[in-house]
């Protein structure tokens, strides 16, 4: 079982990036897939999730600017990020939340929550 994230870069305080995470998961269509960054210096934070439905969630910080989506027939989960700030730079990890919790709120922005994660994906934007 692996989850492959890419997309990766470094742009400009205003551009856009889209992140790409591959998985090679049985369960794809079940799971609830999210992503995750961390800052230089800081912990890792919960970006955005998406439930084998379709729902969404995203960190306060970056709605209206990050979307995130899922392509099951794939296994593919993306993440577009647009109108991207410095404080956005950070290591992006792509992870999946498997099983019987997968399909509950509580927790979706826990990263012990999600049992399969992928390298990361470093994005950086400058000012």
């Amino acid at each position: 079982v692996q989850l492959q994230a890419s997309g990766g870069g470094v742009v400009q305080a205003g551009d856009s990036l889209r992140l790409s995470c591959a998985a090679s998961l049985s369960t794809f269509g079940t799971s609830t897939m999210g992503w995750f960054r961390r800052a230089p210096g800081k912990q890792r934070e919960f970006v955005a999730a998406i439930w084998s439905g379709g729902g969404t969630y995203y960190l306060d910080s970056v709605k209206n600017r990050f979307i995130i989506s899922r392509d099951n027939a794939k296994n593919t989960a993306d993440l577009q990020m647009n109108n991207l700030k410095p404080e956005d730079t950070a290591v992006y990890y792509c992870a999946a939340r498997i099983g019987s919790r997968s399909s509950y709120f509580t927790g979706v922005k826990d990263a012990s929550e999600y049992g399969l994660w992928g390298e990361g994906t470093l994005v950086t934007v400058s000012s």
